[in-house]
């Protein structure tokens, strides 16, 4: 098979919760565990930090590769979703993975994919542990997908656990309370191994430090503190806070120089590979995306665009299951408002969140394409005159953010950087 051919069988054979949603959630460590079995648990031949919380985790995973790549470790680094290649799931130093392995690996297994029906979460999570082995890392960040508890990369034994925070989203598969949210994310919590905390509030944390106790695992909070970084807005302060915790705590296992370290919080874009939060695109007029889409995410995109005080135009897009009446009310005033659907099944119609947005009196316009959306707000801001003091801001989901880099990818943009 080729590249293109193999994730073809892989999208078109396994349910992929971002592609159908709750649906292609496995409710049990089951099938993954009979996947390593048959590989030879390759998890179990490399050490690994933990990360799980509504908003941050990714943040946090790609800061601890940063430095840990640049203190000269071979670190892996495991995400998702990916936005516009699948390789981005699974990096070496920054570096996708190569398409020959997917291949290779996808070819290799083909009979288990048939034997044990597996989610395609559980297939990438098993290619990467397989990756990781096969490259000898001397550490590898696994950020969890969804919870913790009884998410398919819950079968390692990591050095550290981290809770970024805690948040009301997937609330259908995780509890519509913060403190039932908190409890599968503390599921990643191991037996006498420290975890850290990011920003979280009171009634959450105390989930967080039961279950600890009960697992004798010491907590410790992030490192509040503010850290000269390439990495924009508040939120990720707390969530460097919790990369250097953990960094510190881990000194004896792996040891890193504060100047190699606070080098890598200047260069964690280009270290990682780290696109899609808070990433600025264009500088007049300054056009940013972020992928945050869950009320916590907003809440925190929100006072960013406020603290810049622009005039804010907007490109947005939702899945069909995020509740839009939670949402609208914490977005910023903004000169217009573009609605589009993102290119995925599970993409909310541009015409139901427009009658969403009408329910609570904010005027919108709904577009065919992402690419109609651009043009035309674009073009509203060149003829504001006042190019110098506008913000455009894409976000709303992912899969949006994914459309508008591969838009940027193909050179499709109406801007100049």
């Amino acid at each position: 098979m080729t590249y293109e051919e193999t994730l073809d069988y892989l999208f078109a054979k396994l349910p992929m919760y971002q592609r159908i949603g709750k649906s292609a959630f496995k409710k049990d460590l089951t099938n993954i565990l009979l996947l390593c079995d048959a590989l030879g648990n390759p998890q179990n031949s490399f050490k690994t930090i933990h990360v799980a919380g509504t908003n941050g985790k990714g943040s946090t995973s790609h800061v601890l590769s940063a430095i840990y790549q640049n203190n000269g470790y071979n670190v892996g680094l495991y995400t998702s979703p990916h936005l516009v290649d699948f390789r981005e799931r699974i990096k070496l130093n920054g570096k996708k993975c190569s398409k020959e392995f997917v291949i290779s690996f996808t070819e290799s297994i083909a009979h288990l994919i048939e034997e044990i029906q597996p989610s395609f979460f559980e297939i990438t999570v098993a290619m990467a542990f397989s990756y990781y082995a096969q490259q000898k890392v001397d550490l590898a960040i696994i950020e969890t997908g969804l919870g913790g508890r009884l998410d398919s990369t819950n079968i390692i034994t990591p050095l550290a656990s981290i809770i970024t925070s805690i948040g009301l989203d997937h609330k259908d598969m995780l509890g519509d309370t913060l403190e039932l949210i908190a409890g599968e994310k503390a599921g990643i919590i191991k037996e006498n191994t420290p975890v850290v905390t990011g920003n979280i509030a009171p009634s959450p944390l105390a989930v967080i430090h039961q279950k600890a106790t009960e697992m004798n695992a010491p907590v410790h909070s992030y490192t509040d503190r503010e850290y000269q970084t390439d990495l924009k807005g508040q939120h990720q302060q707390w969530n460097i806070g919790c990369a250097m915790k953990c960094v510190s705590l881990l000194q004896p296992h792996f040891p890193t120089d504060e100047a190699k370290n606070e080098e890598a919080l200047h260069t964690i874009g280009k270290l990682s590979s780290f696109e899609g939060r808070w990433q600025e695109l264009a500088s007049e007029p300054l056009v940013i995306c972020d992928v945050g889409h869950n009320e916590e995410g907003i809440k925190l995109i929100a006072e960013e665009i406020n603290k810049l005080n622009l005039n804010a135009y907007f490109v947005l897009g939702f899945v069909s299951d995020k509740d839009l009446d939670s949402i609208i009310p914490l977005l910023p005033q903004a000169q217009s408002i573009a609605l589009v659907k993102p290119n995925v099944i599970r993409g909310m119609n541009a015409n139901d969140a427009q009658h969403a947005f009408q329910r609570h009196g904010v005027l919108t316009s709904a577009y065919s394409n992402l690419q109609e959306a651009l043009e035309t707000t674009y073009d509203h801001i060149l003829k504001s005159g006042s190019v110098t003091n506008s913000l455009l801001f894409i976000g709303g989901s992912n899969f949006l953010v994914a459309d508008l880099l591969l838009l940027k990818q193909q050179s499709k943009l109406p801007w100049k950087k």
